[in-house]
C-alpha cells in the first residue's frame, strides 16, 4: 500500500494510488538493458521486491551478459538490446544505459509494448524527455524514472509539511509557514576510471545531468513547479561540468540555490526554510550506510527536533510501478483519468530536466535564463 501523492498546494491527493492485495497483483517480469556500474545497485532490489522479478539481461556482448546473468542468478543472457525488448517473457524494461541512449531505448521499449523504468536523467534534453513520455502514452505503457528518494516514506512527510500540515514533534507541534528558501548540495570526490560515461560529454556526462538531477529535483519538489529565472556557473574539466552552482527564483518570492560536483566531499543535503521553521536533511538521496533516513526540524527559537524514518525506497519505487501496471490491466479506464497517480511523478521528472537544461544554457551563455 502506498501513501497518496499530494499536490504541494493542498493536502488533497491528486488521486489515490492503487492498493492491491498479493492475490490481485500479477508478477511483473523485468528485463535489464545494460551491464554497467549502475545495474549492480538495482538488480537485487528488482529481484527482492514482491511482485517483481528479473528474467533477462542484455549487454552489447554475449560474454558480458552471461557474466552478469550468472553472477546475479538471471535466467537469460541476451546479446543486444533489441532482442531483449522483443522477448515474450519480459513485461517491463529497466533502462540502465548512459543518458545519451535513454531516449532511443525507452521509445523502442514502448513501441514493443514494454513498460519502462529508466535511469536518471531521463535524457540529455527536455525535448527528448517529452518525446519519450509521449511515446509511452501513445503505447499505453507506464514509465518511471529511477529516482528512488522520491518514493521514500520520508519524502511523503516532506510533501505534507510543505502543504501546510502540522509538523508533529511531541508537545511542540508547529508548521513551517510559507516557503521562503530552498538550498541543496549533492557531490562526491571520485577520480573516474578511464571510459566512465560520466566523463564523456557525448554520452551525457558531467555532474549536472548526474548529481544535478537530485539537487534540482528537491528544489522543484519543494516549489511544486519550475523556477522563473535560473543563473548558473560551472567549473569544467575534460569538456564536462565538474562543479555547478546555481541561483533560482521561484513563484511566490521563493529563492533557491543548489550545488553539484564531482570534485567535492560527499554531500546529499537540503534545507527547506519557511517563515516559522526549517527542515534540514543530510541524506535525502540515500540514507547513510547502516543508518535510518534522518533529518532535523529547526524552530525559530533555536530548538532542534531530530526525526528518522525506516524505509526501503527502491522497493517502494519498484512496487509503485508494479501496482500501476496491474491497476491499468485491471481497469483500462484509469488511462483516461484526468489526474492519474503517475501524473505527479511525470511532472517531477519532465520539469527537473527542463531545469537542468536551463542551467546548461545559463552556464554556456553567461546569462540569466527565464523559463
Amino acid at each position: 500500500m502506498f501513501h497518496p501523492i499530494y499536490s504541494l498546494a493542498t493536502t488533497e491527493p491528486l488521486q489515490p494510488e492503487p492498493t492491491l492485495t498479493e492475490d490481485e497483483r500479477r508478477p511483473i517480469r523485468f528485463g535489464i538493458l545494460g551491464t554497467g556500474r549502475i545495474t549492480r545497485r538495482l538488480v537485487a532490489d528488482l529481484q527482492s521486491t514482491p511482485g517483481a522479478s528479473v528474467t533477462a539481461i542484455a549487454s552489447r556482448t554475449s560474454e558480458r551478459a552471461r557474466w552478469y546473468a550468472d553472477s546475479y542468478g538471471i535466467a537469460h543472457a541476451v546479446s543486444g538490446y533489441a532482442d531483449l525488448i522483443a522477448r515474450d517473457d519480459v513485461d517491463a524494461v529497466y533502462v540502465a544505459l548512459p543518458p545519451s541512449l535513454h531516449a532511443e531505448w525507452m521509445i523502442a521499449s514502448a513501441a514493443a509494448g514494454k513498460h519502462v523504468l529508466c535511469e536518471k536523467p531521463l535524457a540529455t534534453t527536455s525535448q527528448a524527455t517529452q518525446v519519450m513520455s509521449d511515446a509511452c502514452a501513445k503505447a499505453r505503457v507506464h514509465w518511471l524514472d529511477a529516482t528512488a528518494w522520491l518514493h521514500h516514506d520520508r519524502t511523503d512527510m516532506f510533501r505534507q509539511w510543505l502543504s501546510g500540515a502540522t509538523v508533529p514533534q511531541g508537545e511542540a507541534d508547529f508548521r513551517l509557514g510559507s516557503l521562503r528558501h530552498v538550498s541543496s548540495a549533492v557531490s562526491f570526490f571520485n577520480p573516474f576510471q578511464s571510459g566512465d560515461h560520466r566523463q564523456d560529454a557525448a554520452l551525457g556526462g558531467g555532474c549536472l545531468l548526474d548529481l544535478g538531477w537530485y539537487a534540482a529535483g528537491i528544489l522543484r519538489l519543494a516549489n511544486d513547479g519550475l523556477p522563473i529565472t535560473v543563473n548558473a556557473q560551472s567549473v569544467m574539466r575534460d569538456g564536462v561540468p565538474y562543479r555547478v552552482t546555481a541561483i533560482m527564483n521561484f513563484p511566490n518570492d521563493v529563492s533557491a540555490t543548489m550545488s553539484c560536483a564531482f570534485d567535492t566531499a560527499t554531500r546529499k543535503w537540503f534545507e527547506i526554510a519557511g517563515e516559522e521553521a526549517s527542515i534540514v536533511c543530510d541524506d535525502f538521496t540515500r540514507p547513510w550506510p547502516d543508518k535510518p533516513a534522518r533529518g532535523w526540524v529547526h524552530e525559530a527559537s533555536g530548538k532542534v527536533h531530530p526525526f528518522s524514518c525506516e524505509c526501503h525506497q527502491e522497493h517502494n519505487m519498484i512496487s509503485r510501478l508494479v501496482d500501476w501496471i496491474n491497476a491499468t490491466e485491471q481497469d483500462e479506464q484509469l488511462w483516461d483519468s484526468p489526474s492519474p497517480p503517475w501524473q505527479a511523478y511525470h511532472r517531477q521528472a519532465l520539469e527537473t530536466q527542463r531545469m537542468l537544461e536551463a542551467m546548461e544554457t545559463s552556464m554556456t551563455s553567461g546569462q540569466t535564463v527565464t523559463l
